[in-house]
């Protein structure tokens, strides 16, 4: 009962399924089925309907195409290593069937013989057949086949190769016809066959022992790989074919005993040559015999890259190793350029094996590459440690500096820059590491360069920081500066020269030696050296590097301005020179009062005029520098006063308020302060905006206690004049005259008319 309630409820569906499909028929049976109407029925899409189905059609089709070209990709090896087998596969079945076809007319032979009761005939009948088999005269077919096994044998044993070939084409063409007109009994047919089966192995025996002694070359190893392919067997001609070159070029190896003295490159050519030029003849002799047969081809393909491979290895062993341990990068691109110089040369006859090459030998570059950048920084360290500071032409003795005066023949010496000794250290050693780059571009490493000598650079200007005064403490932490010593710049000139260093390096030198890893440039390499940083400038990548450069020339430059301006500012007890109370105590001494710039800022005019004067010969044809560099201290000191709290507390809410005096003398000093930026030309956009922040704040303080700040101050005529009194008088030039106006009494100079109208101090 279970079973038939299950029956009966597995084909209800079944049955409920045919009753709709019989009525989904229904509408085909009438005689009223317009086909037309039901297609336009069932198929009515508008155009934009049609265009999405069409562009889900074409998307379905580029996945479906992009599918197979990832399947073939990842199963290459594979799908070579079936196409052989199953060409192994039709050999041996070709065989088989021979054999098959040998045994079939054996047996049919037997079967169709002499009837057994044909041996029951009287000796007489026998006699007398024999009598007249006797008498009958063998017929031509009958002489050639006695005389064509012996005929095969003497040529086999003669090695007549080409004649042999036609012997047993003959045999296949006389047993083909034979079996056709029935013109041969079956034993004799099958005994044809035997024959021409065994010379046949036999002669492609001989064929494959001749093409694996090594004696065999060039015109005989072709000639018996073409033969054996003609035999039916090109599956084992193509691998003796690629076995004979293998072992060739591996007895030739015998030769080739590399030593640990052996020069990289002189090993490396000759290994190359014998390995590739190997390659070389086995794609020809492959070309030559088996044309453009893709299994023929493809197997050469994986077994040139297999040879590729074991001979990279054997570079990186006996060449590669060493050199990139021990940082040589030279030794190593030139053995890595000799491999892809012989490597390229296979790409005339298709293969394209130089990805092979740059995908094993990239580790040991790489290696070679961070050893090499790695010797800079620590060379470059060791001189930091004893060097003096002191900006010097490059030595004369060596190879670099040799070049530049080269190039500034008729020029005086000016591409000869001056640098400290670690800088020209540095300098020397990354033109030295540029001198070949090609590999590096081939790997595409030249991003990977750039990154590493920019991490060396930045290493190199920490250690610049380290050389200022004070700085151990705050910059011990940046990387790559780590315990390493470095001499003191104790003087200006000395600190100055640090800027020196790393702008010149980061602006110039080394931007244009990192020109020749761009390859559109490397032609053009030894043109005007004056042009480089202009072209160098249109490559994004090296553009972006020059920018994180002098990022790291920033980095000094604000140490240098902080260190200088807070020496300005505090004293060496930590007291600051610049309070509020310089100010807010002045109007209990108008009796003594003399106008003039505050003793910080007269300090800071000094300090400023004096590296001026210093950059001015240190900076020569990089004046924009020095200007910035001026620019930022100035800045760094204002800076500070606009943000010091203490100060502006005091001078807002402090105890006693800022008096009309005090605030003239603020004002002068902030004017003083714009008057000689203005006069050295590094008054920025920032300072003259933070200056007139500061007198607005001033200004604003003072007016809270009930006075008016426009009354209290005079012209700016008057500041003016003092400023440029100061500026005369602190810089050592004779003294302006000033006709009778009193620079002592300001207030003598304010008319009725002034002190009445409404000035706007924050925006003079």
């Amino acid at each position: 009962m279970a079973s038939a309630k299950t029956a009966r409820s597995r084909g209800t569906p079944v049955k409920e399924n045919g009753t709709k499909f019989e009525e989904g028929l229904n509408v085909f049976k009438s005689d009223k089925f317009d086909a037309q109407s039901y297609i336009q029925s069932r198929c009515s899409l508008n155009e934009k309907e049609i265009k999405q189905l069409c562009s889900h059609l074409m998307d379905l089709r580029k996945a479906s195409a992009e599918e197979m070209r990832r399947s073939v990709y990842a199963n290459y090896a594979a799908f070579i290593r079936t196409s052989k087998e199953i060409s192994d596969l039709e050999g041996e079945l070709y065989s088989i069937r021979n054999l098959l076809s040998t045994q079939a007319a054996l047996i049919h032979g037997l079967a169709e013989g002499v009837p057994i009761d044909s041996l029951s005939k009287s000796a007489s009948e026998g006699s007398t057949a024999s009598t007249i088999f006797e008498d009958k005269e063998p017929s031509d077919l009958d002489k050639w086949l006695v005389e064509f096994p012996d005929l095969l044998d003497v040529l086999l044993a003669e090695r007549r190769v080409d004649e042999a070939l036609a012997a047993l084409d003959e045999g296949d063409r006389i047993a083909s016809e034979a079996k056709e007109m029935k013109t041969l009994n079956p034993t004799m047919l099958i005994a044809l066959q035997m024959s021409i089966t065994e010379r046949r192995q036999k002669l492609a025996d001989q064929l494959a022992e001749a093409a694996c002694q090594p004696s065999t070359r060039g015109n005989e190893l072709r000639a018996a790989i073409s033969a054996l392919k003609k035999l039916g067997d090109g599956p084992r001609a193509n691998s003796l074919l690629l076995n004979a070159h293998f072992q060739r070029y591996q007895y030739n190896m015998q030769s080739l005993r590399p030593s640990s003295t052996s020069y990289g490159g002189a090993y490396t050519a000759a290994l190359s040559q014998l390995v590739f030029s190997a390659i070389a003849q086995a794609a020809s002799d492959s070309l030559a015999i088996f044309g453009k047969e893709p299994a023929y081809t493809s197997e050469l393909v994986m077994w040139a890259t297999k040879q590729t491979e074991a001979f990279a290895l054997l570079v990186k062993r006996h060449a590669l190793a060493s050199s990139a341990a021990a940082g040589g990068l030279r030794a190593a691109a030139e053995c890595v350029q000799i491999a892809l110089g012989h490597c390229s040369l296979l790409e005339a006859r298709g293969l394209a094996l130089c990805p092979v090459l740059l995908k094993l030998f990239r580790p040991s570059v790489e290696q070679a590459l961070e050893a090499n950048l790695k010797r800079i920084e620590e060379s470059t360290a060791a001189l930091a440690a004893a060097d003096d500071w002191i900006l010097t032409y490059p030595p004369a003795t060596s190879r670099q500096s040799g070049r530049l005066s080269t190039a500034s023949v008729g020029n005086t010496t000016a591409f000869q820059h001056k640098l400290t000794s670690s800088a020209h250290r540095f300098n020397l050693m990354v033109q030295d590491f540029f001198e070949d780059v090609g590999p590096l571009l081939s790997m595409q490493l030249g991003g990977q360069t750039l990154e590493g000598l920019f991490q060396v650079f930045n290493s190199y200007v920490s250690m610049l920081i380290k050389a200022l005064p004070g700085s151990m403490e705050e910059e011990a932490n940046f990387e790559g500066s780590g315990n390493k010593i470095v001499r003191m710049a104790e003087t200006e000139a000395q600190q100055i020269a640090l800027l020196a260093n790393a702008s010149l390096l980061a602006d110039e030198l080394l931007p244009r030696a990192a020109m020749k890893l761009s390859p559109t440039n490397q032609a053009s390499y030894n043109d005007d050296p004056r042009r480089r940083p202009d072209r160098q400038n249109r490559h994004p990548e090296q553009r972006e590097w020059k920018r994180r450069l002098v990022g790291s020339v920033d980095r000094l430059k604000e140490t240098f301005c902080r260190q200088h301006a807070l020496d300005l500012i505090f004293t060496e007890d930590g007291d600051s020179h610049l309070t509020a109370d310089m100010y807010i105590n002045m109007d209990g001494n108008v009796d003594e009062l003399e106008w003039g710039p505050s003793l910080i800022f007269q300090e800071l005019f000094i300090k400023l005029n004096r590296m001026a004067s210093l950059a001015a010969d240190m900076f020569v044809g990089r004046e924009r520098f020095a200007t910035l560099l001026l620019m930022r201290l100035t800045e760094t000191v204002i800076l500070w006063l606009s943000d010091d709290q203490s100060f502006w507390d005091d001078i807002e809410e402090g105890p006693r308020p800022l008096g009309p005096l005090g605030l003239q003398q603020f004002y002068l000093d902030m004017k003083f302060v714009i008057c000689f930026a203005s006069q050295g030309r590094y008054l920025s956009r920032i300072l003259h905006r933070v200056v007139n922040e500061i007198i607005s704040k001033a200004m604003t303080a003072f007016a809270a206690t009930g006075m008016d700040p426009n009354g209290v101050l005079p012209e700016d005529e008057w500041f003016n004049d003092v400023c440029q009194d100061a500026i005369e008088r602190l810089s050592g030039k004779p003294k302006a005259i000033n006709g009778d106006r009193d620079l002592n009494s300001p207030t003598a100079s304010v008319s009725a008319q002034s002190i009445s109208s409404v000035r706007s101090h924050g925006s003079s």
